[in-house]
């Protein structure tokens, strides 16, 4: 039976109706197939819609309680099914949720009418040309390319509850541009979100990421040990980082090997903590010590990890090696959530099938991403994102959407 149906006619007031035309969603949404009883007709029940009645509010009350809810238990589990929404984008427009909205539901999309003063104007070559030869009446949308690239955007900005997500980038083997890595992972992640980034060089055999950056400070880790107890705010915070145009923030490791080499377990959870207050993702760039003691405490904290492979084959296999260290030392939960970045511009890249390295390591990891050969990576020195060759940007933010899609989204701290 219908809702209108079941309605005292005191409510219904037989108002007439037929003056309105209800719009085809409504029209859909509310129709209603009454079961099939003997002896009576199973034809269909006419779509309804409903309409607000002005009576006055203490005798409305008690009477449209009891029908809407002698109603109700009227209809059949599909009907009751259809007008009992989940969602907003399951529930017909305008109607009221049962439960109280946030204030994020309230976006332009559900909001603004789409029309020609509300779509926004096109982006790509050909879809923007015609926008402007029509005189703005013919808008095409957006073109596939700056599609595609909004939607790798939105997998970078999945929202985070709960804390800071900790991401090593590490391996066994030197020299197979894990700081680079790092620094393309940071600047990715830091040019897509409106959140704050740090990557923090934890290398105790002097560290390089702070190179990748133009420098903007002489402040090392060790300067953030010393005056963690006087550093009262994200300003004081940041007065020891280098930040690069994407927003990256960078901390240094100490220059002098003696006061690398003695940063520890300990000096690490100091700095880690105070990032904590202040950042959403830190990513550690780690040494090839994956036995030092500040392995143990990244490896604790984090929340997914990446490792860096060369296109050679000792490099795959120590690589690989990285791998098996992890899941014999109770880290086989990062191992299955890892991502392989397999940089292809070492050497002997040319010579060995890449194919039969990601095989290898697709049966291990949760994603591969291969990182190509780029003249300005290849210089060793200050990287500027917006310079790099458009096919290793693509590379840098599919590692940050892979990544990022492996965080927990919601943690208690």
């Amino acid at each position: 039976m219908n809702l209108a149906a079941a309605l005292p006619e005191s409510l219904s007031g037989g108002t007439d109706l037929s003056d309105r035309r209800p719009d085809p969603a409504s029209r859909s949404a509310a129709s209603v197939l009454v079961p099939s009883v003997p002896g009576q007709s199973s034809a269909p029940v006419p779509s309804t819609h409903t309409r607000e009645i002005s009576t006055p509010a203490a005798a409305r009350a008690g009477r449209s309680a009891a029908a809407i809810t002698g109603a109700v238990r009227a209809l059949s589990g599909a009907a009751a099914e259809a007008v009992t929404p989940q969602s907003r984008r399951d529930r017909l427009r305008t109607e009221t949720s049962s439960s109280p909205e946030s204030a994020a539901m309230l976006t332009s999309d559900r909001l603004l009418a789409v029309n020609r003063r509300t779509k926004p104007p096109p982006r790509g070559a050909w879809n923007s040309f015609v926008f402007s030869a029509t005189l703005h009446l013919v808008n095409l949308g957006d073109s596939a390319k700056v599609r595609a690239h909004k939607e790798l955007d939105d997998r970078i900005r999945k929202e985070f509850d709960g804390g800071t997500r900790f991401v090593p980038i590490l391996t066994r083997k030197g020299g197979v541009g894990k700081t680079t890595v790092t620094a393309l992972l940071g600047m990715a992640l830091a040019d897509a979100r409106e959140d704050r980034i740090i990557a923090v060089d934890a290398n105790p055999d002097r560290g390089t990421l702070s190179e990748r950056v133009t420098k903007q400070t002489r402040s090392t880790v060790r300067d953030v040990v010393t005056k963690a107890a006087s550093i009262g705010g994200f300003t004081d915070f940041s007065a020891l980082v280098s930040r690069d145009a994407t927003r990256l923030d960078i901390l240094a490791s100490d220059t002098d090997p003696l006061l690398s080499e003695a940063f520890d377990e300990d000096d690490y959870n100091v700095v880690a903590d105070l990032a904590a207050r202040y950042y959403s993702i830190m990513l550690t760039d780690c040494g090839t010590g994956i036995v030092h003691s500040v392995m143990r405490a990244t490896l604790q904290r984090a929340d997914s990890i990446v490792i860096v492979s060369g296109g050679s084959v000792d490099e795959a296999r120590l690589a690989s090696e990285t791998l098996t260290w992890l899941e014999a030392n109770g880290y086989g939960a990062l191992v299955r959530n890892a991502i392989v970045a397999l940089n292809t511009a070492t050497q002997g890249t040319n010579l060995v099938k890449l194919e039969e390295i990601e095989s290898h390591f697709r049966s291990r990891v949760r994603g591969i991403v291969r990182i190509p050969w780029d003249p300005q990576l290849a210089a060793g020195s200050v990287i500027s994102f917006d310079d790099l060759k458009p096919i290793t940007r693509l590379a840098a933010r599919t590692l940050a959407a892979m990544v990022v899609e492996g965080l927990p989204a919601d943690r208690t701290v």
